[in-house]
This record gives structure tokens, sequence and C-alpha cells, in this order.
């Protein structure tokens, strides 16, 4: 479905009262109330509901039938009104006891400036039209690299602003990831209302949980609004960038079907995201074997799996997706688990038309929808990921009392699912805390792992052969077709660039293989102008949230131009001790945090151990911290007189 984005704001009074009735009645009830507490105010009427409502991860609770059918009713009246009731912000001290009530927890003020913005309340200041604002020069060119999820958004940003800059892709659209991965049940596992942009809802989710499909699609039509394929020079790689320091700008190779070429740019923005660089595991014989092998990464649709005997390796998130989504068709699917990984329960639930109706047509249900989405995938989970020092857990399978809740949560849905399969329920369950790595979305997985056509290995593959796999015990299993859903090469952050900045230093040889550091994940000392995104320890690894990650890095790197501009300067870098001070930080916050458990090993950590990938902060927190950089941390580079042959810096 090509659905519209949400670009027309709901108006009152509602003329279509039976649509609006069918809403009411399937709508979800929390959002409901909140819309008729955003417009009436009526805290008594909202406090009569708020024993109900809780967590997901509370047991739900039945509201009195006599109670909804009240709400409703107002909601009725209040929306069919004439003349329209008037729509004002509800003032703070009541927006917070809305939040709270909403989700069934205390919601800390420190949330709201935030929150407004998200939820799109309050939508995203346009730079160009600040008082005064001195309008970028003409010869101030930003190069973004990448037109994925981050790109676009930093394309819609520069442009507002009123910037030169050109958007470089390797790829013949836009889209990066979900352009990339066409899987069969490639999907995005965090909820679909929550999962966009703040500024560009969508109401039109066919699912609480999106399909990869319908998520490009999404991001073709922010493309296709914001007219953004001008600004992207498609099929061509960034090969590295070099300083020049007289010049202050990056001197960045190209390569396409043409051949190589140079071209400069004051300032860069490296948007390739981590989850593009994936290479096949390295497995003795793989080479050997003559039959089709793919990455999921790199799907080929031509390869026929119907009947077909297939070896699929990988349980992480791509991997219960794919296998969830062939088991069904292919002859006999043997998976091989490398490592366990929690699942969680979940649903490819569609949502009703007449919720999707409620989206587009009952003022603000789309924004108190997004907030509850955002708080149970995101903010609200953080408790979840702290190290409780007085929390008694002999195995280590826990670390709060919270922490435990979650994993009792995920346990049972195991038990129900494998209640016929204590083999399984062996093999699955992990000796590890809930989120001490990535958390997998039980979208039909542990019922596929149960089908008559499908087996579990767990830990047994040594290697491969022409025509099969060969396990530790010398059994062999003969396969048609090896799927691999084995991830990506996440911890080399230059992404196979070369970066050569100030006076000759080598990104790439400062982080070596796997350890790469950053100011506010952000920014690099020795290498002005370059901006990164999902940089070192700046991954939402709570929970989902990387759509409010990159809407905050490119506010902030925006920032971080607007100074540059209005400073008249040519290039701005961190400071060293900056940088390692908030790297220290970095490092002292994440003891505290369940990544730093003995039992959790996964890709976030580095060969040495160190977490390196995920932010340590709530959301609300980077956010904070990346409004506006802090002055006295950067230096700044005026391009100086061609008799001094060299740039002049300052503190900023």
């Amino acid at each position: 479905m090509n659905a519209p984005l949400l670009d027309n704001k709901p108006t009152l009074p509602i003329r279509d009262h039976a649509a609006l009735r069918e809403a009411l009645e399937q709508g979800d009830v929390p959002t409901l109330l909140m819309v008729l507490t955003h417009f009436e105010g009526d805290v008594a009427f909202m406090q009569r509901f708020a024993t109900y409502i809780g967590s997901i991860f509370d047991p739900p609770q039945s509201i009195p039938e006599e109670l909804t059918r009240e709400l409703r009713e107002r909601l009725f009246a209040l929306l069919t009104r004439e003349p329209p009731v008037a729509d004002v912000p509800p003032e703070e001290t009541l927006l917070r006891k809305m939040l709270s009530t909403d989700v069934g927890e205390p919601v800390d003020e420190e949330f709201i400036p935030m929150l407004k913005e998200q939820m799109g309340f309050e939508p995203p200041e346009r730079r160009s039209a600040r008082p005064g604002r001195r309008a970028p020069s003409a010869d101030f060119k930003v190069l973004v690299i990448g037109a994925g999820l981050t790109g676009l958004l930093a394309a819609i940003k520069l442009n507002e602003a009123g910037y030169n800059f050109e958007l470089i892709e390797k790829n013949p659209e836009v889209g990066g990831t979900w352009w990339e991965n066409t899987y069969p049940g490639c999907a995005v596992d965090t909820p679909s209302h929550f999962y966009s942009y703040s500024f560009e809802l969508n109401p039109d989710w066919s699912h609480y949980t999106p399909k990869g499909p319908e998520f490009q699609r999404y991001l073709l039509r922010v493309a296709d609004k914001y007219q953004l394929r001008r600004f992207v020079t498609f099929e061509t790689r960034v090969l590295g960038m070099t300083w020049d320091e007289v010049a202050q700008a990056w001197d960045v190779e190209l390569q396409d079907a043409r051949g190589q070429r140079t071209v400069r740019a004051n300032a860069v923005i490296n948007a390739h995201g981590p989850v593009n660089r994936w290479k096949l595991p390295d497995i003795p014989g793989l080479q050997d074997f003559r039959g089709p092998v793919m990455h999921t990464a790199s799907w080929d649709s031509s390869v026929e799996l119907k009947g077909k005997r297939v070896a699929m390796i990988g349980t992480a998130a791509s991997g219960v997706q794919l296998g969830a989504a062939i088991a069904p068709e292919v002859g006999q699917l043997t998976v091989f688990q490398r490592s366990r990984h929690w699942v969680m329960p979940n649903h490819t639930i569609e949502v009703p038309e007449a919720v999707r109706w409620a989206q587009r047509h009952i003022p603000h249900y789309a924004e108190w929808f997004r907030f509850r989405a955002y708080w149970f995938a995101a903010d609200g989970l953080y408790e979840n990921i702290k190290l409780d020092p007085e929390w008694q857990c002999e195995d280590g399978t826990s670390v709060s009392a919270y922490n435990e809740g979650v994993r009792q949560y995920c346990l049972q849905n195991y038990q129900a699912k494998l209640q016929d399969r204590p083999d399984l329920l062996e093999k699955l369950v992990p000796d590890y805390p809930v989120f001490g790595k990535r958390i997998c979305m039980d979208i039909d997985w542990l019922d596929t792992l149960c089908r008559d056509n499908v087996s579990l290995e767990d830990n047994t593959l040594d290697h491969i052969v022409e025509d099969g796999m060969v396990l530790k015990d010398g059994r062999k299993i003969e396969v048609d077709i090896i799927l691999c859903a084995t991830g990506f090469d996440i911890s080399d952050m230059t992404g196979g660039l070369q970066v050569i900045g100030r006076g000759g230093r080598n990104l790439k040889a400062e982080w070596g293989e796997d350890d790469p550091r950053a100011y506010l994940g952000v920014t690099v000392p020795g290498y002005p102008n370059l901006f990164l995104t999902v940089g070192p320890n700046s991954a939402p690894n709570h929970a989902g949230g990387q759509n409010i990650t990159s809407e905050t890095q490119v506010h902030y790197i925006m920032e971080c131009l607007e100074w540059l501009n209005d400073a008249e300067a040519a290039a701005l870098e961190p400071t060293e001790e900056a940088t390692v001070a908030y790297n220290v930080q970095i490092d002292e916050t994440m003891k505290g945090l369940i990544w730093s458990h003995p039992k959790a090993q996964s890709y976030y950590k580095n060969s040495k151990g160190r977490v390196f990938l995920s932010c340590p902060y709530r959301l609300v927190d980077y956010w904070r911290m990346t409004r506006a950089p802090v002055r006295e941390h950067y230096q700044l580079h005026h391009v100086a007189s061609p008799a001094a042959g060299a740039s002049a810096a300052v503190r900023g």
C-alpha cells in the first residue's frame, strides 16, 4: 500500500459518525483516554482508569465495560461537537500526569521537552527561520555518505537550513538497510508507530511491527515528499578522504562505473550505517559446497527454496525472521544455532482499518499512540539493564528484580510454546540476563522450531562438505542450500574507508580493528568537520530507538555547522581532553549496566571485552546532551592568510 504520510492534521468536528464509532470501539483505550484528557483536562475521570493501566509486562487488567463505554461516549460527543472544541496543548503539570497514567508508571519532568518533539506535538525548528541568522555560504559544501534512514534525514535538515550539500549512495535507490535486505520475513523489530521520523508520522502502518518492504516504502515516500533524489549521486562508493590542512577541507575519493575521482567537501557526514558490511561466516569447507550459499543481506530471490533441504546458520534477529518465513515451504530446514538469544513475545498483528482511521482523523491519537509505543520499546525499559548491587542471583541469569520480571515474562512464552518439546527448551533458553545482548522478537519463531520439517542443532557444526553439513560427532546432514543469517562486521566503524586527518593521522590505525572512540559518538579529535552517525557508544541497545538517535545526532551536527557559520570559521573538532573525559565517563557508566555482565557476550563488545557500541544512557539523556555543542569542548579552525600557509586554531 502506498499510503500517505500524516500531512494533513486531523480537524474537528468529525462528520463521519459511523467511522468514528468504529474507531472508538476498536481503538487503544489508554490512547483514547489521553485524547479526551488532552482536550478536557479532566484529571478525576482519567484517574478512574489508572488502576487498570500498567506495563506491557504486567498481567493485563480488564477495564470495566461501563467505564470504557463512558469514555467512548464522552469522546464521541467531544469530537463531533459544533462549534468544535478548542485544541489547547495541556500545560506541563497536566501533561506529566497524562504521560504517567498512560504507561502506568512515573514519567519524570525531564522527559517532557523531548517528548513534545518526538510525539510530534512541537515540530522541529527550521534553522532558516532563526532571527538574524547568517545564511550559509554557497561555497561551503557538505557531503553525506549514505541515503538510508539517517542520510535522508540529514538531507532534509541541510536543505531546510539552506546548505550546499550532496549525498553519495552506493545503491541505485535510497533506503540503505531497508533497500538492501530483501530476504523472506525481513522486518523491523521496533513498533511501527514508533519507528519513524517524529515529523513524518505514518498513520497507515499495516502491522504493529512493520515488514522491511513496508518501511522501505515509507522512506521512498519521504524521499518523494522532500524531493531528495535530486541531491543524491547514486551507484557511487566513497573510498576514503584526506584532510587538506591549508584549504581546511576534505578531499573525498569516489568510485563509480566510470572510475575514480576526487571531490572536495568542507564537511563530511558519515551516515553509511553499521549494518551493511556483511561477510560469509568463516566455517571450514564453506567454499567447497556445491549448492547456493546466501547471506541474508545479499539475497538472491531467483534461488528456489520450495521443497529443498535447507541449512540456516544463525539464530539472531535476521535468522528468526528468515526461518519462520521459509519453514512452511521448504522440504527440511536444519537450523544451526551458534549462540542462544532471548526472544520476546511478539505478534505480526494487523492494524485494523478502524485504528488506521483513528490515526488519520482523531486529533492527537497518533501522537499519544506513538508515546506508548516509545515507552515500552525504549526508555521505559532502561531500568531493566541496570545492575542492582543488592540483587541476589546465584546463577547470574538476572541483574535486578525488574530484569527478573522481564525474564519471567519471556520464560512464560518459552514454556507455553515448548511445553511438548523439553528438548528444545533445554537448547534454547539462554543462561545470561535478558537484554545482555540483542533481544529477538518471537514472530512465530518458537512455533517454527516445533514443526515436523524443522530441526535445531545447538553448536554442533564442525565443517561443511560439497553436499552437506558435518557435525562434531561425525554425522552428515545433506542439504541443497545454505543460508547465512550471520550478521555484520560492526566493530570496524571506519567501514573500510581510509580516513586521513590533520597531520596525517589515520583513523583506522588509531581505532585498530575494534576499539573506536569518539566524542558523543559524533566527532573525533584530529578529524575536523568529520561527523559520525551511530558512532562509538551511541547505539540505543537498551531497546529500540535508532530513529530518535538519528534525529538527535543530525540535530547536533546541524548545530555544529550553524556554530561554524555564525563564527565564520572553517572547521571544528573536539579537544583531546574533552574526548578522553567523555570516554572515561562512558566506561564508568557502563560498569553499572547489563552489557558488562560476565555472561553477556555479544557483538556490542570488542575483542578486549570493552562495550564499544552501546550508548550507556537513556534516549532522553543523549537527547539532552546533544542539544548544542559545548563550546569549551571544541576548537575552531580558521583559514589563515596565504602567507601563513596553514590554519589558525582557537578554543571555542
